[in-house]
C-alpha cells in the first residue's frame, strides 16, 4: 500500500508516518520542512500546499491521502489562514482527482463545532457547525472539512475526517509546551470555576484512527463521515494542568479569573492587537476565554462502530509517560 502525508513533518504527521512504516506501507511526505524520520520506504518532499504541480506528482500511484497540514493557533491572518488551510485542502482533493487516489482521511478539529458553550459526551449528529466564529481557525477547518466532506463519491474518491481532540506526548512541540511557557512567565491562570472536563488524546492513539479509517473508508464503511477522536477519558483539565507543572518542577497555579472577565479581556485585547498592529499574540483572548473555561468532550460511539477504534496507549500511561519525559528535562 502506498500513502501520502501531508504535514509530514508535524507531531501527528511524525507519528502517523511511523505507524504506516509500521503497517509496512510506502510513503510519501510532503511538508514546507523534512521530518526527522529515515527509512528505506519513506520518501520526503519539500513543498506546500499551493503548489498544486507538487501534490499532483506526490499523490501519483496513491492507495490514500492523509491530509494532516494546517496552520492551527488563535491569532493570526485570517487570509493566511484560509489560504493554507481551505485554499490548500482544495489544492489536497484536486490533486486526489487528479490522480484518481481512491481514498482521502483529513485531520480536522472538534473546534470545528465549537460555539462558545460546554460540550460534555457531544455526539457528532448533535454539533453543527456554528455561525459565528472566535476567531479564524475553527473557522478554516471547518471549510476545509466540509469541502472534504462533499467530495466524497464512494466509486471515485472516499473522504472522511476525524476530529481529535488536543494531541499530546512527548516530544509535543505545541500544546504543552505553550502551558509550561505560560506558567514559567507567570502568565497561566485558572479560568472559571476551575472544574471543567476535558477529553485529550495521546498522538499515537491519533495515528492509529487514521490508519482505522483508511480501512473503514477501503471496506465501505465511514465514507462522507466525520468522527470524534480522543482516548475517551475526560479529565479534570486544571487538576490534569497542575500535575503537569508538579512533574515539570514548576509552582501551581494560585491564581484565578472569572470566565465572563477573561472573555471581556480577551475582547478589548484583540482590538488593541488588530487597531495598534501588535506583534505576537494577545495573552487572552475571547476564543481562549471559553475553551479555557468551558466542557469538551465527545462520545465516540460513531468511532468505535464504523472505524473499529479503541485507543492503544490510556490516558493514565499516557500521563505517566508524559511527566517522565518532562522529569528528564
Amino acid at each position: 500500500m502506498n500513502a501520502l502525508v501531508t504535514g509530514g513533518s508535524g507531531f501527528l504527521g511524525t507519528a502517523l508516518i511511523r505507524a504506516l512504516l509500521k503497517a509496512n506501507w510506502k510513503v510519501k511526505s510532503i511538508s514546507r520542512s523534512a521530518p526527522k524520520l529515515k527509512h528505506p520506504n519513506l520518501e520526503i518532499i519539500l513543498a506546500d500546499l499551493s503548489q498544486l504541480r507538487e501534490l499532483n506528482q506526490a499523490a501519483s500511484g496513491t492507495d490514500c491521502v492523509f491530509h494532516c497540514a494546517a496552520i492551527a493557533g488563535i491569532w493570526g491572518s485570517r487570509d493566511l489562514y484560509f489560504k493554507t488551510n481551505v485554499e490548500g485542502t482544495e489544492h489536497v482533493i484536486q490533486a486526489c482527482k487528479n490522480q484518481n487516489v481512491p481514498r482521502l482521511v483529513f485531520t480536522s478539529s472538534p473546534s470545528v463545532i465549537f460555539d462558545g458553550h460546554s460540550h460534555r459526551n457531544a455526539k457528532e449528529s448533535e454539533c453543527d457547525y456554528p455561525k459565528k466564529w472566535l476567531c479564524a481557525y475553527p473557522e478554516s477547518k471547518a471549510r476545509a472539512e466540509q469541502k472534504v466532506l462533499a467530495a466524497h463519491q464512494s466509486h471515485q474518491l472516499a473522504t472522511c475526517s476525524l476530529r481529535p481532540h488536543l494531541i499530546f506526548g512527548p516530544g509535543d512541540p505545541h500544546l504543552i509546551p505553550r502551558i509550561l511557557d505560560k506558567a514559567r512567565k507567570g502568565r497561566l491562570r485558572i479560568v472559571g470555576n476551575g472544574q471543567n472536563w476535558v477529553d485529550m488524546i495521546h498522538v499515537d492513539n491519533a495515528a492509529h484512527a487514521h490508519l482505522l479509517a483508511e480501512q473503514a473508508l477501503r471496506e465501505g464503511r465511514a465514507g462522507g463521515e466525520a468522527f470524534f477522536i480522543s482516548n475517551g477519558e475526560p479529565i479534570q483539565m486544571w487538576p490534569w494542568i497542575q500535575e503537569l507543572l508538579k512533574a515539570a518542577h514548576l509552582p501551581p497555579i494560585d491564581k484565578k479569573i472569572s470566565a465572563p472577565f477573561a472573555e471581556k479581556l480577551g475582547g478589548i485585547l484583540e482590538w488593541c492587537y488588530t487597531f495598534f498592529k501588535l506583534k505576537g499574540e494577545p495573552p487572552m483572548t475571547r476564543f481562549v476565554a471559553k475553551q479555557l473555561s468551558s466542557d469538551h468532550s465527545y462520545d465516540l460511539t460513531k468511532a468505535k462502530t464504523l472505524l473499529g477504534y479503541q485507543p492503544l496507549i490510556s490516558m493514565k500511561e499516557a500521563t505517566s509517560e508524559l511527566h517522565a519525559s518532562l522529569k528528564l528535562n
